[in-house]
């Protein structure tokens, strides 16, 4: 058991670890080689898949072999899941000509995030004439790779009260989720909710601040349908 819980707690601190050095909202690197990507994909899914067989009943050497059998599946599927985001956001970064969308690739998944400054007007949760056109390259590249939930979460900053800016928040995902849906992309994919001002990447004490967490975060998560 000592065996057991030691090699979680290490599994668990390599993929924190591996997602604290590749993911989170990053500026795109072209320096980085989309093998090293793949891999930490395969590395990954490899640690998930060993820790999944630690947690399972059965005697230490059963965990031990089942921990076995999960890194080695994990690691495929971690390496598969890993070139299809590869070649996604390859394709994304191809079509979507706009400096201010960012998106990030952490190798389990990637994060298209919007600032909420060039997709809504002050107070509003219409969204812009120009962002349309934007959402329905992303609509389109999320039809090219169908296998892949979404996850659409509103963020504000802190002016104001906070009750009115979780509604805000909320209405703000659903616009987005409402054009995408209407660009073909099917709704049962979606699941958009909003964070309010919970979740700051940058200080509020500031305007430049505050304009970073005005956001609209697209997080795709790809499914093993195939």
């Amino acid at each position: 058991m000592a065996f057991s819980k030691s090699l979680v707690s290490v599994s668990l601190v390599s993929v924190l670890t591996l997602t604290a050095c590749g993911g989170g909202n990053t500026l795109y690197d072209p320096n980085v080689d989309d093998k090293t990507k793949t891999k930490n994909g395969a590395i990954i899914g490899g640690v998930i898949g060993a820790v999944g067989g630690l947690m399972s009943d059965g005697s230490a050497v059963d965990k031990r072999q089942n921990a076995l059998k999960g890194a080695i599946i994990g690691a495929g599927v971690g390496a598969v899941v890993g070139n299809q985001l590869d070649q996604q956001e390859a394709a994304l970064r191809r079509d979507m000509q706009n400096d201010s969308v960012m998106i990030t690739n952490t190798g389990d998944r990637l994060i298209v995030t919007l600032p909420q400054d060039i997709l809504f007007d002050v107070d509003s949760a219409y969204v812009a004439g120009g962002l349309q056109s934007d959402l329905a390259t992303l609509a389109g590249n999320l039809n090219d790779y169908p296998n892949s939930t979404i996850r659409i979460v509103g963020h504000t900053d802190s002016t104001g009260d906070a009750a009115y800016n979780q509604n805000l928040s909320e209405r703000r995902a659903q616009a987005v989720a409402s054009v995408l849906r209407s660009n073909g992309v099917s709704g049962g994919r979606i699941n958009a909710y909003g964070a309010g001002e919970d979740q700051p990447v940058a200080s509020n004490l500031d305007a430049s601040g505050r304009a970073q967490n005005r956001r609209v975060e697209i997080v795709i998560l790809p499914t093993q349908n195939g």
